[in-house]
């Protein structure tokens, strides 16, 4: 077997939020949304493959200080060096064997710099990302179908020691989920109800705009609440939104709590955590709270006074990391100190992301007790190729549960040319349909939606379509984000 890249091309579309969203330091209105089109050889063959992601800010480095359009800048400089280095490499014998001497390369290039692993990585991602799907249109052969049968040579001990001698298709499902549910993102800016909308602002739109309209129209019974680090503003919060559960869904409902890096010190979350635990109005709350994703900051979170910490408070809910889950041995690290697992997302890898999994299916094989979570989350992913790539990882990984918010926050696919659309429509009627109002929009029914028609696809992405219709990436420009 033989790989080899041989070029790559990037394009941009402008998007716009139909209404903000707010996580953590952050308010997301607008975003470049970038195609990154690989062209290899597979075996003799020639192959390409796109994958594609939005450009979200203070999200990979958490800077308050740095502009979005200096964080722009850097994305765009790590995917340029990740693609560069893919058309110096010789040629691989997996597409593993690939990936894993490019990511060694770009972190060699990224020394000395001030770009992060998780930065450096994103770049690294999203041409391993299209290479995956070259090759599995190469083979014919969907995502699932290689990954059990390990056709893509994914060497688990090179990640993580103790699963020498182990493949993939031990620990993950024999066939892919069907169905995924949908953990729908409350962000700190969402309505909660009608009456919180301001007289208006009402989207209008033809999507649920107020969480509970979400929960009456989408049958949600999962939901991601997102916490700003300010106690009683977040319990208030929470109160709020337990109510409008309580009334429009009552019993049915899961929680997982997205601490967004807000805490700087494990006590000043104990002490929130302890407030939420007392409060009489959230009783019954916890108890279907499922995990808490990273609540400390990432310059502490991995330190031994967090360890430490940890290890005093014995009642702890079960806390996962994820943009603490930069390196290869951030997962072994962050269990170390007291971690319950970590999230997956494509843009953190997705070579890492399976080997994280079979780390944690692993170590629930050998341990009793609470278990270890492998949970995944959005970055608001949207079709026609982030979202349905995305699904197809996380139903061969089985991850069942995923926060979804692309769809929340974007109009549909109201975004991108009609003939996409019905392209997407056309591939993957069981995802989407047609809104309307006339635009491809996600299909969700109790609280679920289908993955059939993304697993079969060769990876996720079923629909043709040439991103050479949107904007090179060399002619884009910053300023064009509030022109368009």
């Amino acid at each position: 077997m033989s790989i080899r890249v041989d070029g790559t091309d990037l394009h941009i579309i402008n998007m716009h939020t139909r209404m903000p969203f707010r996580y953590g330091i952050a308010t997301l209105t607008a975003i470049p949304h970038l195609f990154v089109r690989v062209f290899a050889t597979i075996d003799g063959v020639k192959s390409a493959g796109i994958s594609a992601d939005g450009l979200s800010q203070k999200w990979f480095t958490k800077n308050p200080d740095a502009a979005y359009e200096d964080e722009i800048a850097d994305m765009l400089t790590v995917i340029r060096s990740a693609c560069r280095l893919a058309t110096q490499m010789e040629q691989a014998p997996t597409v593993f064997g690939f990936w894993r001497a490019l990511y060694g390369a770009q972190a060699e290039w990224a020394t000395g710099t001030n770009f992060p692993p998780l930065l450096w990585g994103f770049g690294v991602s999203l041409v391993e990302r299209a290479l995956i799907e070259a090759y599995c249109r190469a083979k014919r052969v969907p995502f699932y179908q290689v990954l059990v049968a390990n056709g893509f040579g994914v060497a688990l001990e090179e990640m993580h020691a103790e699963l020498h001698g182990r493949l993939p298709g031990e620990f993950l499902p024999a066939c892919p989920l069907r169905h995924i549910v949908v953990r729908h993102t409350v962000g700190l800016a969402d309505p909660l109800t009608e009456s919180d909308i301001i007289q208006g602002e009402a989207l209008n739109d033809g999507l649920p705009h107020s969480l509970e309209e979400c929960i009456r129209e989408y049958g949600i019974r999962q939901l991601k609440i997102k916490l700003s680090g300010e106690c009683e503003a977040d319990v208030a919060r929470i109160e709020r939104i337990f109510s409008v559960v309580r009334a429009w869904a009552p019993g049915n409902v899961r929680f997982t709590l997205d601490g967004n890096e807000n805490y700087h010190a494990v006590e000043t979350f104990q002490e929130f955590w302890q407030v939420l635990a007392e409060r009489p109005t959230l009783q019954g709350f916890l108890q279907n709270m499922l995990f808490v994703e990273q609540p400390l900051h990432r310059d502490v979170s991995l330190g031994d006074t967090v360890k430490t910490a940890f290890a005093d408070w014995k009642e702890r809910p079960s806390i996962i990391i994820d943009e603490s889950d930069a390196t290869l041995d951030s997962l072994p690290r962050a269990i170390e100190c007291g971690y319950r697992g970590t999230s997956f997302k494509n843009c953190k890898g997705v070579f890492k992301g399976i080997a994280n999994a079979c780390l944690i299916r692993f170590l629930n094989e050998k341990r009793k007790g609470v278990p270890f979570v492998i949970s995944a989350e959005d970055l608001s992913n949207v079709p026609p190729v982030a979202l349905q790539q995305d699904l197809a990882s996380l139903s061969a990984l089985g991850i069942s549960n995923p926060e979804r918010n692309g769809h929340h926050y974007f109009r549909g696919m109201a975004a991108f040319p009609e003939s996409i659309q019905n392209a997407v429509l056309d591939a993957h009627g069981d995802l989407f349909h047609r809104h309307k109002r006339g635009f491809a929009a996600l299909r969700i029914r109790d609280g679920r939606v289908s993955t059939d028609s993304v697993v079969e696809a060769p990876y996720g992405r079923a629909c043709e379509f040439d991103p050479g219709c949107f904007t090179p990436a060399d002619e884009w420009r910053f300023d064009s984000l509030s022109g368009s």
